[in-house]
């Protein structure tokens, strides 16, 4: 028959001992539908407000692309204050900040198109624009993120 276990021994296949073995009791899922939905819905909104925006504010070839830049940075500052209201001053249901944050905001703001934009503003002659765009896009994104989430911890404070 054996000895009997002594104490913090496995016994059996199942056995875990949690003083060596960090696994979780149970992986968590990959997938799950609902966040699938509410991020596409989301992004489907951002997406088509960014296209709009697009439409409204046309941008030429060979202009620095005001629309996209003012695009990404008021996305990035909203993502500051979503932030900071989803999970500082508010416990928000576990699908908000999929559906908002990565949904909306993430199709609202661009890099793609920033890509692109940058490769045009080149292929236009115009590569000292581009590189400008480049690094103003970089330095406001987060300036605006960070202002944001200052300026909304302040006030909800």
């Amino acid at each position: 028959m054996g000895e009997p276990a002594r104490p913090g021994e496995a016994v059996g296949p199942e056995a875990v001992d949690p003083d060596v073995d960090f696994r979780p009791a149970a992986a968590p899922s990959l997938w799950d539908w609902r966040v699938l939905a509410v991020v596409s819905l989301g992004g489907a909104l951002g997406a088509a407000a960014r296209y709009g925006a697009a439409l409204i504010w046309p941008t030429p070839e060979t202009a620095f692309p005001w629309t996209t830049f003012a695009v990404n940075a008021v996305g990035c500052a909203l993502m500051g204050v979503f932030m900071v209201l989803a999970t500082e001053v508010r416990t928000a249901h576990r699908l908000v900040r999929p559906f908002a944050g990565t949904g909306i905001l993430g199709g609202f703001t661009t890099f793609s198109t920033y890509a692109v934009d940058i490769r045009r503003l080149s292929e236009h002659g115009r590569a000292g624009v581009g590189v400008a765009y480049l690094a103003a896009t970089v330095v406001c994104a987060v300036v605006c993120v960070w202002g944001a989430t200052v300026v909304t911890r302040k006030a909800a404070a």
